[in-house]
């Protein structure tokens, strides 16, 4: 599963707009945003979620699942769990 929020950190930190995810992973600019608007885990044709994912790792992204290690150990962003500050 991928997060909205995964989706958003991701493109950050590859510098890159809906627009450009969108043509990467083959899909149209509604349906990145329509992703990027879901609460929590992204909802969606699984081919599309798919899509998104390979997009996104094919661009030099590695997506951590909650409780995961990193296996590239490259730069990345995760929350961390509790409130923030503790």
């Amino acid at each position: 599963m991928i997060t909205s929020a995964q989706m958003r950190a991701a493109r950050a930190l590859l510098g890159i707009d809906q627009k450009t995810l969108a043509e990467l992973s083959g899909l149209s600019v509604p349906t990145i945003q329509r992703m990027e608007a879901s609460p929590g885990n992204v909802r969606g044709v699984v081919d599309s979620l798919t899509r998104v994912v390979e997009a996104l790792e094919k661009a030099g992204v590695e997506l951590i699942g909650e409780g995961a290690r990193s296996s590239e150990g490259g730069r990345g962003v995760r929350l961390k769990s509790g409130p923030a500050g503790s």
